[in-house]
């Protein structure tokens, strides 16, 4: 007897392999999953967490099932109702043999493709839930549009819900009919014969349903059209103008009776078997669609509107102007007439006193050196490229601030440290707060700082008085492991000692910034995520072990309100006692009616996000936005706090209905946190490049565009970039005291790259909102605009920047100190309008070539009109500008006449100037060519001779040019020529 083979195993090792990977899949997607659920419940916005996704789910298994349903049920009816005899045999034998192929799967294909279908459908539906949560929770805006007399909401809230919902059943019975109708041919009930298409009534019925449906649905959309033609952004004027009122809208609305009239005709083809009617209907709509929908609208606009359109038109313009206006929160700015002008007379900045003292010199973007070289202490620390402005209250007056957190970078740790253990459980945190006056400099032209130093001291605070470790930061590490059961000894790096000789001090975080991974499922799901088995096995890991991640401030904001758009610059605040990082959101919409669409990240675009410095919008399109949400994230425990600042915002409304317990009223927001809230710049930039063409509210001078402007670009660079805005104190003409503000100018309308640099207009944005707990003050946010008459011919930032730079004096001194080992770096052009017409500020930097090197702020060039000046401090530049007496002192009057040290030591008393300044700029040409012959015979150490004698010489020049009074003007010609702006990397 044959005792066999044993039954094989291999066939049970394909399914059980699927299993497996099933298994670690679908772990794998809880871990991610739950680690959310986690990181939402840790930082209590979990009601974010679940109300997002129980909505993703629901529109997801909805749009699953209705294209499901669909899909199956047009097949599974062309499948039953399939006839039993096919008419001709040889067709009857190709078709037997294709369904004899698909009979073993048929079952399969008929529930796979309905499922694949709905998958596809349910995942677009599900990226809508934005859409259909605003639906459901929408908020009036109590105002109407001008046409059809809706709410706003309406069109913000209900039109982008009822269009989604219209597409996305079209594509339904498109597919599912499509789907039907191969059925039906596979099966034999539609069939290509000689003598045309036979179709069995079956299949006649379903087309006719499949048919009706489509075009209900079609004469639905026609309908919405209607609406949709006020959000319209397809003419020279956004909204819906003359040909759309007049043609187009009455059109759509015959289209949509139409296409109803010829569905209830598909609906009796059915019924009596008769096609005549349907077809020649179908072939009417589309006639008409053609001809109604646009050769019509096409011979209204070429024979009616264009030879009379600033007239016809003119309503309609009227309604974009104001609804755009409204939309970007510009009618209720204030304009004003600013006759400037260009003298600069004896006295003049006397009214503007207080401007003046304020004028902030250190650039932002320069000083980040500096505060490196002079306060990173560590190569583990970092400070951003770009610092921020703010305001602090020192000795009972406001001091316009530059300031920046000193952050971890644990890149820079020795490349033998560089561990998991070092990189995610030892340097976990950078420490203190560096500020810096803007508008003072010490006599070596260093930043004066107000609070610096390891230990953190100033006058912000210390140790003591505030939590100076950073933990949450815009480069913080992608996560870090902290926290321990208490006696445990610290095992985090936290800063240098204070004393010289002690050691390195440790710490061990004890707040609640993350969650917690002691146990080791945690561990799991967290080494799942990020893909670190040292996460699981690492004794760094214990009980009490938090796990801090999605450290971005802006990130942080992002991920608990998913319903904003994030401006582009967070900035630190030191507040109640800790360092807060304080965020601007944005609610926008694309969808109000007669308003101009506005690319964000086109609108925000200049030198600070072309230069990396600050972080670009999305590429998306909006034509409405609210600065309705202002955030804290706290640096040391990352806990995020909304706050409605717009309250009266619909939008932000309904997402507080959505999300009932995320935001805190603004009415709870601490005094220390007010008082340094400010105007968000993302939302200027867009505001300031809308008002180039709509801060004209006449409808024919609009028509006409004849007076457009547009944003200068930034004159310190090369690039034909746009001018970033500046935060500074300032008092705009009609204010009685300084107010911190956000600025910009603006030139006539640049066209083909042309334009003539002379000053239109000037921008300002109250940005002081008072520092009273939960009280806004009024006048927050208020937008002023100084018109300046074209005739006045006030320069141009470009224009101001080419004075620089082509000043003879100004230019040979710059010229000489480029030639040495050193860079000359231009400082941002700031422009007040203060002393009855513009002043242009610009700082300028000296930067020596070594590695270690910084900038150090060494003249002031100041211009008014056509003078300039140029001096060690800008009190001096002032004075020189203004014959001597500028009438008010600037922030760093206190550097005058005191002389830095250097290589050639002070000139000596009672010496003559001018001579000096000779003498010194001779000696200076001398020491170039004996360091040029020097380089060209191969002596290398006459070379380095020549160059320290370089240095002292213009050190003499620098000093005795700071004593030469008018030394700017004094025998300056008017330029001829026009100089290339020295390219620098600031703005």
């Amino acid at each position: 007897m044959s005792t066999g083979r044993p039954p094989s195993r291999r066939g049970a090792l394909t399914p059980t392999l699927i299993v497996v990977a099933l298994v670690v899949v679908g772990f794998i997607f809880f871990a991610n999953v739950w680690t959310d659920v986690l990181w939402y419940r840790q930082l209590g916005f979990i009601e974010v967490f679940i109300t997002e996704n129980l909505a993703r789910i629901a529109i997801f298994v909805a749009g699953f099932a209705v294209m499901f349903a669909g899909v199956f049920f047009a097949i599974r009816i062309a499948y039953r109702s399939r006839p039993v005899y096919a008419p001709d045999s040889d067709i009857r034998d190709n078709l037997n043999r294709y369904q004899a192929q698909l009979e073993p799967v048929r079952r399969v294909v008929m529930i796979g493709l309905p499922v694949l279908f709905g998958l596809f459908a349910g995942s677009a539906a599900a990226s809508q839930w934005q859409k259909v949560l605003l639906f459901f929770n929408q908020v009036g805006f109590n105002k109407q549009d001008p046409q059809f007399n809706m709410d706003i909401s309406f069109y913000v809230m209900v039109l982008p819900f009822l269009g989604f919902v219209t597409g996305f059943l079209i594509s339904v019975v498109v597919i599912a009919g499509i789907a039907g109708i191969l059925t039906h041919y596979l099966y034999g009930s539609i069939r290509l014969m000689e003598r045309g298409v036979f179709t069995s009534r079956a299949a006649q019925i379903h087309i006719a349903v499949t048919g009706a449906a489509f075009l209900v649905l079609l004469g639905v959309n026609f309908w919405l059209d209607r609406y949709s033609s006020v959000q319209s952004n397809g003419g020279r004027w956004a909204g819906a103008l003359y040909t759309d009122v007049n043609a187009v809208i009455p059109t759509k609305a015959i289209l949509a009776v139409a296409a109803v009239l010829v569905a209830a005709l598909f609906v009796v083809a059915a019924v009596i078997g008769r096609w005549r009617l349907p077809v020649i209907g179908t072939a009417m709509l589309i006639i008409t669609s053609i001809l109604a929908g646009g050769v019509y609208p096409w011979v209204i606009q070429q024979f009616q509107v264009r030879p009379s359109e600033e007239t016809l038109e003119k309503d309609y313009i009227q309604r974009n102007i104001d609804n755009t206006r409204s939309a970007y929160g510009l009618d209720g700015i204030q304009e004003s007439r600013y006759d400037a002008t260009n003298t600069a007379t004896s006295g003049a900045l006397a009214p503007d006193a207080q401007t003046t003292a304020n004028i902030r010199l250190l650039d932002p973007n320069l000083i980040s050196d500096a505060f490196a070289q002079l306060e990173q202490y560590r190569p583990y620390y970092q400070f951003p490229e770009a610092l921020n402005v703010d305001r602090y209250e020192v000795d009972g007056k406001i001091q316009d601030t530059v300031i920046a957190v000193r952050e971890l970078n644990p890149t820079n740790v020795a490349a033998n440290q560089q561990g998991w253990l070092n990189q995610h459980v030892v340097y976990t945190h950078g420490y203190g707060v560096v500020a810096a006056k803007g508008n003072k400099f010490t006599v070596d032209g260093k930043p004066e700082f107000l609070q610096s130093g390891i230990p953190s001291n100033g006058v912000l605070g210390n140790d003591t008085s505030y939590q100076p470790r950073i933990y949450f930061g815009e480069s913080s590490p992608e996560y870090s492991i902290v926290g321990a059961p208490e006696g445990t000894a610290p095992r985090e790096q936290d800063r240098p000692s204070g004393r010289e000789g002690e050691g390195e001090t440790q710490y061990t975080f004890t707040g609640n910034g993350g969650p917690n991974v002691g146990s080791f499922f945690n561990k799991v799901l967290y080494a799942i995520k990020f893909q670190s088995s040292d996460l699981l096995l690492s004794d760094g890991v214990n009980s009490e072990s938090q796990i801090l991640y999605d450290r971005n401030p802006r990130e942080r904001v992002q991920k608990v309100a998913p319903y904003l758009t994030v401006d582009g610059n967070a900035y630190p605040a030191v507040v109640d006692g800790r360092v807060k990082w304080i965020v601007d959101g944005y609610t926008t919409s694309q969808y109000y009616p007669y308003s101009q669409q506005k690319q964000l990240s086109e609108a925000t675009a200049d030198t600070q996000t072309t230069s990396g410095r600050a972080v670009a919008l999305p590429n998306s399109t909006v034509n409405y936005i609210r600065n309705s949400v202002k955030a804290t994230v706290d640096a040391y425990d990352g806990s995020v706090t909304l706050y409605a600042w717009d309250d009266q915002d619909p939008v932000l409304k309904a997402w507080s209905k959505v999300f009932p317990t995320s935001l805190k009223p603004y009415s709870e927001m601490s005094g220390a946190v007010m008082s340094h809230v400010r105007y968000p710049e993302d939302l200027f930039k867009v505001q300031r490049e809308l008002l180039g063409q709509y801060h004209v509210t006449d409808p024919r001078s609009f028509y006409k565009n004849n007076d457009a402007w547009s944003v200068p670009a930034d004159p310190t660079v090369d690039t034909d970039v746009k001018q970033p805005p500046f935060y500074m104190s300032l008092q705009m003409p009609d204010q009685d005291k300084p107010a911190f503000q956000l600025t910009s100018s603006f030139i006539p309308q640049i066209v083909n790259n042309n334009a003539r640099n002379v000053l239109y207009g000037f921008l300002a944005a109250d940005s002081d909102a008072g520092n009273q707990a939960g009280v806004k003050a009024e006048s927050y946010g208020k937008l002023r605009l100084l018109n300046i008459p074209p005739e006045t011919q006030v320069p141009g930032p470009g224009q101001a920047q080419n004075k620089f730079n082509s000043d003879p004096t100004v230019s040979q001194a710059l010229n000489l100190l480029r030639q040495g080992a050193s860079d000359v770096l231009n400082g941002n052009l700031l422009t007040l309008p203060v002393g009855g017409g513009i002043l242009y500020v610009q700082p300028v930097y000296l930067k020596s070539t070594g590695e270690t090197s910084y900038p150090t702020l060494q003249r002031v060039l100041v211009a008014f009109g056509d003078k300039v000046g140029f001096a060690p401090t800008l009190d001096e530049a002032l004075k020189q500008l203004f014959g001597g007496n500028s009438g008010a002192a600037a922030g760093d009057s206190d550097n005058n006449g005191q002389t830095p040290p250097g290589p050639s030591g002070p000139a000596a008393p009672g010496a003559d100037a001018k001579a000096e300044l000779k003498a010194a700029l001779d000696e200076a040409n001398a020491a170039i060519q004996a360091g040029q012959a020097a380089l060209s015979s191969g002596d290398f150490a006459a070379y380095g001779e020549a160059q320290k004698r370089i240095s002292a010489a213009l050190q003499k020049a620098i000093e005795a040019e700071g004593k030469i009074p008018g030394a700017a003007q004094e025998g300056t010609p008017e330029p001829s020529a026009t100089a290339t702006p020295s390219p620098s990397p600031s703005n």
